[in-house]
């Protein structure tokens, strides 16, 4: 571990709160932006791929071109291999690795796709300059990561600006960036890539469905995952916040009116 990765910590860990919502991640919903760019044949690396659903569906995309998912976590990364299995998706491999020295020959792959990884690290850049070193000339390196601090909701409460305040603070003490949505583009220059285009779009969420998904997975993170733990070592947050905090985004769960949305920064870069 280098001097600028030695306060890393993950800010959410792999609490099953934590994998339940990340495993509602699609390429249609959270990679967008790259899809128009993907064929048939192309040679793919998706660092961060966590729980593998996006992942599966990039290797769909390409097949009979090959994806293979890295992801810091040994854990997550078995769950992967079980979900690729058991859906018969064959292109696709799954290690474990560190994001600033992929064991990844260089201009080896077509596309690089990393999403809501750059948030949780000290050194962005380096991870991005890493990816430029593994993309071939003419392939692109495609980003896409939160701007929590954009995020806004209904109805207002207190216990809804606390977690905000708690996150914002906590994620910054482990090295992190929560508004990282925002910086991509600079990140991207400052990691020397020029033929980029940097472009937004926007998770929301208000049915009932969707009000439990998010809203009910923040609630029991409050409370039980890393998340608390971490605030609660930190003393950046005491008991008495965790509680508001949970109650909040279940009063906001059962809320008719409940309504949320947040932005994400997103960034498709050709190497040159």
């Amino acid at each position: 571990m280098t001097s600028s990765t030695a306060r890393e910590r993950y800010t959410l860990g792999h609490h099953p709160s934590v994998l339940r919502t990340h495993s509602w991640r699609t390429a249609e919903n959270s990679a967008a932006h790259l899809l128009p760019h993907l064929h048939a044949g192309l040679q793919v690396l998706d660092l961060g791929s966590g729980p593998g659903t996006i992942t599966l569906d990039l290797a769909r995309l390409v097949t009979p071109g090959t994806v293979i998912g890295v992801d810091a976590s040994g854990e997550v990364t078995a769950d992967a291999r079980a979900r690729a299995a058991a859906a018969g998706v064959e292109n696709v491999s799954f290690t474990v690795g560190d994001a600033y020295a992929l064991d990844v020959p260089d201009d080896s792959v077509d596309v690089a796709h990393v999403h809501q990884l750059l948030q949780h690290v000290s050194d962005p850049v380096a991870v991005i300059r890493e990816l430029r070193r593994v993309v071939r000339p003419g392939g692109i390196i495609a980003l896409r990561e939160i701007v929590y601090g954009g995020a806004v909701w209904y109805p207002l409460s207190p216990g809804l600006s606390r977690w905000m305040e708690v996150y914002q603070e906590l994620a910054r003490a482990n090295g992190g960036e929560p508004d990282a949505g925002s910086r991509l583009k600079s990140w991207a220059m400052e990691a020397g890539l020029t033929d980029l285009r940097s472009t937004a779009s926007v998770w929301s969420f208000e049915s009932p469905t969707d009000r439990e998904w998010w809203g009910g997975a923040w609630s029991e993170r409050a409370q039980t995952s890393s998340f608390a733990t971490q605030a609660l070592e930190t003393g950046i947050a005491d008991d008495d916040d965790l509680v508001l905090i949970s109650t909040a985004w279940r009063d906001w769960v059962d809320a008719d009116d409940g309504w949320f949305a947040v932005p994400h920064g997103e960034i498709i870069a050709t190497v040159r």
